[in-house]
């Protein structure tokens, strides 16, 4: 499902100059991309406007990380984004495609971090797993060959005999990417002597191994509204669901996060990086737009303002970057230093 935010309709785009001659711009700010960091950008969006009664409320759109990176980099002009929302890094092919079209500059802010999270309702099983564990479960091709668990007991004798039933983000998702990443490929490594190599020697045969998540109903693709994994953890107590932490953390009355390898999600263990699935979030701003497009640089320093600890997003669920972190952010800002393919590679 597609999320919006704004208090008024895009507006109709005005002719003006834009830095590298590309044409047009809009009189509002437009935002596609990751789902977990829609409500950040959206509660930034809001204080803007709050503070800016004279501009126009941004737009957002809640596509997934991997569409709305693709739709910033289809090209300059008032009919493309200006942000993109992104709970993931940018790949040196989204990098390519931007160039590719003319994208030339872009902004690499990191606004914070998060951890893809596990949770289960609070009369679930009490489940405690680990990277291999999911990995078992959840691989079409553990081992190089189809998978035929059912329970989590055919994975693990020592967890319960109960149906593998996991809802989780779509493969657009930057969420489900970071999971892969951090949790499948990991799992992968430690049960399959040959994924190291194949890595290396043969990245296709790697991916089906190790990265490519099952399509039967193991796994629930819930599509881009994070919501709908809390409403289906609600009802079924022995599914688990995988999302960003805020979404637990708004949930905590109802939604218990799941230990990774023994280590439960929390702000501390996401912050200091101990739990295995913390992650990094971003903003990736065209540099072509900013001028063109009231209220840029105003909207950017309200992020800057908003994402220290302690801040307005980390009371609905952020967690703070670190101070280095929080400083190379606005550097960025200030001085409109440009992403470059070797820093992706």
């Amino acid at each position: 499902m597609t999320m919006r935010f704004g208090f008024v309709a895009l507006a109709a785009f005005t002719l003006a100059s834009c830095g590298g001659g590309s044409g047009a711009a809009r009189d509002q700010i437009k935002i596609v991309g990751s789902s977990t960091v829609y409500p950040f950008t959206t509660k930034v969006a809001e204080q803007f406007v709050n503070k800016n009664p004279n501009l126009k409320a941004p737009v957002i759109e809640s596509v997934g990380s991997g569409a709305g990176i693709q739709l910033f980099c289809a090209g300059v002009g008032p009919q493309h984004p200006d942000i993109a929302n992104a709970s993931r890094r940018m790949k040196p092919s989204e990098f390519d495609l931007c160039a590719r079209n003319g994208v030339q500059g872009i902004l690499e802010i990191q606004v914070g971090s998060d951890g893809v999270v596990l949770a289960e309702a609070t009369n679930g099983p009490k489940l405690s797993l680990s990277d291999r564990d999911l990995y078992l479960a959840l691989a079409a091709n553990p081992r190089g060959r189809p998978n035929a668990a059912r329970a989590w007991s055919d994975v693990n004798p020592a967890l319960p005999n109960i149906p593998i039933q996991v809802l989780g983000p779509p493969s657009t998702s930057g969420t489900r990417d970071a999971f892969v990443e951090l949790v499948m490929v990991p799992g992968c490594k430690e049960v399959d002597p040959q994924a190291e190599a194949l890595e290396e020697s043969d990245p296709d045969a790697f991916a089906a191994r190790c990265q490519e998540i099952r399509s039967d109903q193991a796994y629930v693709d819930k599509g881009e509204n994070d919501n709908l994994i809390v409403q289906g953890l609600s009802t079924n107590p022995n599914a688990i669901g995988i999302f960003g932490y805020s979404y637990l953390e708004e949930n905590g009355s109802r939604l218990r996060g799941i230990p990774l390898d023994g280590i439960t999600p929390t702000y501390e263990t996401i912050s200091n990086r101990t739990y295995p699935g913390a992650r990094p979030l971003f903003i990736y701003v065209k540099k072509q737009h900013l001028r063109p497009v009231p209220g840029m640089q105003t909207f950017l320093a309200e992020y800057q303002s908003s994402w220290a600890p302690g801040g307005s997003l980390a009371r609905i669920g952020m967690i703070a970057a670190s101070a280095q972190e929080r400083a190379k952010s606005a550097r960025t800002i200030a001085q409109g230093i440009d992403l470059t393919k070797a820093e992706l590679e």
